[in-house]
């Protein structure tokens, strides 16, 4: 079924992690620059993250055992300490998102590299280390930034979509793990509905929206692989959707068959068996 299969700690069938990006308000205050201090309706549906849907999650985790990964823009974080100082609190992973969500093609690399930097160190601050685990805004990895993780000692980026597992990249510089997402595993084809960033989608059902993802887990339970949801408090931390996810996960545990684990934690365990990855080779120097 998988070209490079995976064995998985203490011979669980499949393994998963449920990763959360935390945009907060910085998807309008990036999209609408000029004026997004007025577009309250934008801003306060971002607030919901953060500030509703976060501690509704966190709870939920708690009551589960789970300990999972976060990524957060390092502005959000800034602005909400709050639920950096809570996420961490329960032992869960805030991995790096950009400064404050920019697409890396909108400008140099020279302002990507100043924009990385700065939010590395809010994350030192903030979390007293270095974060391990990087993923794109919208996924827009450039070939500079994989170098640009790979020389700041990242173990992990989850932006790009070459595989099913977690394979390992190259460049001449070093390597890391992929973690790769894909649209199928993702929560806004189904339930964003964002004018301010023109993205209008027809808004489903909580529970049309999460058996999508049920599918893709059953599938790769099946097979023996990894189900990677990416998901966003705004979105699916509302609350019937969330009970969907909730329940979802409950399945999951209870098979009793699932490694569900940190994405720093997936990604050790894969650079442990980084041998018999599938490799995937990236030209940086153009």
């Amino acid at each position: 079924m998988f070209r490079n299969p995976i064995d998985w700690p203490d011979r669980k069938r499949s393994a998963a992690s449920v990763t959360f990006d935390i945009d907060a308000d910085s998807l309008i205050r990036t999209a609408r620059p000029d004026d997004a201090h007025l577009r309250l309706q934008a801003i306060s549906m971002g607030r919901y993250g953060p500030t509703v849907a976060v501690p509704r999650i966190l709870e939920s985790y708690r009551r589960l055992g789970l300990t999972q990964t976060f990524f957060m823009p390092a502005w959000v974080m800034r602005e909400y300490p709050a639920t950096v100082e809570a996420i961490l609190k329960d032992g869960h992973e805030i991995g790096h998102h950009s400064w404050m969500h920019e697409d890396p093609l909108a400008h140099s690399d020279a302002v990507e590299a100043e924009l990385f930097d700065r939010a590395m160190e809010v994350h030192v601050s903030m979390t007293g280390r270095k974060p391990r685990g990087y993923r794109a805004p919208v996924y827009s990895l450039t070939p500079a930034m994989v170098d640009r993780l790979i020389e700041h000692g990242f173990l992990y980026d989850s932006s790009m979509m070459a595989d099913d597992l977690p394979y390992l990249v190259e460049t001449p510089r070093g390597s890391l793990i992929e973690i790769p997402p894909h649209w199928g595993t993702d929560d806004w084809p189904p339930f964003a509905h964002f004018a301010e960033i023109d993205y209008l989608m027809p808004i489903r059902a909580p529970s049309d929206g999460i058996r999508a993802f049920a599918e893709e887990f059953d599938a790769m339970h099946e097979a023996g692989g990894f189900w990677m949801p990416v998901l966003h408090p705004f979105l699916t931390g509302r609350l019937a959707r969330w009970r969907e996810m909730e329940q979802l996960i409950e399945r999951v545990l209870e098979t009793g068959e699932v490694w569900v684990a940190p994405m720093e934690a997936i990604a050790g365990h894969a650079n442990s068996l980084r041998d018999g990855l599938r490799r995937e080779t990236i030209d940086t120097a153009q």
